[in-house]
């Protein structure tokens, strides 16, 4: 017996690692000091740029949305969805990206399959203005399924101490700003495939008429990076807190930002529901409560900024390019609760 006998192809996984290196190395930035195959990977800050820096970093994953992805048998969209997720867990305390790490694990290793998942990833990372340093790619037989993967991502960015956002100074009478979301993102996927696949007996290439596509497509819709709208407010002291609205929805991500004393007042009909929400909440009879703890309901980054920098706030959005940005509630006295009126 021999090691690729006992599942584990070592070519495949120098094949793999031949593929994505050109990926990997058309994300690096200035700060990258090492090659992509290296033990660690080096990144050197550019202390000149920095007064006091702080480095802020990140770990997730995309959860059961993969399984979607392994119906549809389409992978160049999860690395971004990963990618994203991790910028945005960064960003709500003013952080920018500076390097992305990720961990790749499968049954049987596909070449294809972890190019165009990593593909994604390095499309995100360009765009995001941050390197792919580095990651593990690691073939488990026996323990996956095969045919299905894992991955995880792990992001480090930094942010002046002075400019970090972290909610201290918001108080009530506060508002919140709600940017929308570009479907459900990385988050409600076991409840969205029971509907869909258990209960309605779809397959992802199904046309649902009140979506007008696939519900493949609307399930698979990639999770939406909130930096390149945000950055130009970084450092104004304009945004008081900023909550990225994932597993728990607004009712459980909002108060994480929230300091003691203080809770949310959220108007439901401040926005247009998508359809997605709509249809899912609907089709399967879902209780209001249950879809506002497990999805976003069409609300992927919200904002506390003072009454009088609503204006500023919503200007500087547009001109970044958010057009869709709106008031959906305020922060009242309380404790670290979500109210919805």
């Amino acid at each position: 017996m021999d090691y690729k006998s006992s599942g584990v192809d070592i070519e495949a996984g120098n094949e793999t690692v031949r593929r994505i290196k050109k990926l990997a190395k058309d994300t690096f930035t200035p700060g990258v000091l090492s090659e992509i195959g290296s033990f660690g990977g080096l990144f050197k800050l550019d202390t000149t740029a920095w007064k006091e820096p702080v480095l802020v970093s990140s770990a997730d994953g995309v959860g059961t949305k993969l399984k979607v992805a392994f119906m549809a048998n389409e992978h160049r969209t999860i690395g971004a969805d990963l990618v994203n997720h991790c910028v945005n867990d960064i960003l709500v305390q003013g952080a920018v990206p500076l390097f992305f790490l990720d961990y790749f694990a499968t049954a049987r290793l596909s070449p294809g399959v972890a190019e165009h998942v990593v593909e994604g990833m390095a499309r995100a990372c360009t765009e995001n203005g941050c390197a792919l340093l580095g990651g593990e790619t690691a073939e488990l037989p026996g323990f996956y399924a095969d045919g299905e993967y894992d991955v995880a991502g792990f992001i480090v960015g930094a942010v002046e101490r002075a400019n970090l956002i972290d909610g201290r100074t918001i108080t009530a009478g506060d508002v919140l700003i709600g940017l929308p979301s570009s479907g459900l993102h990385t988050n409600g996927y076991s409840l969205a495939r029971k509907i869909a696949f258990d209960e309605l007996k779809l397959n992802v290439d199904s046309h649902v008429p009140d979506l007008g596509e696939t519900i493949g497509q609307a399930l698979l819709r990639p999770h939406r990076s909130y930096l390149s709208v945000i950055r130009p407010l970084l450092g104004r002291g304009l945004i008081k807190g900023m909550a990225h609205i994932t597993g728990g929805g607004i009712t459980e991500n909002l108060p994480r930002v929230l300091p003691e004393g203080t809770a949310a007042r959220v108007v439901r009909t401040s926005w247009r529901v998508p359809a997605i929400f709509r249809w899912l909440g609907e089709s399967g009879r879902v209780p209001e409560y249950d879809l506002r703890r497990a999805l976003n309901m069409g609300i992927g980054l919200i904002l506390v900024v003072a009454p009088k920098d609503v204006d500023a706030v919503k200007k500087d959005l547009l001109n970044a390019g958010e057009a869709n940005s709106v008031v959906i509630g305020e922060i009242v006295p309380g404790e670290s609760t979500v109210e919805y009126v």
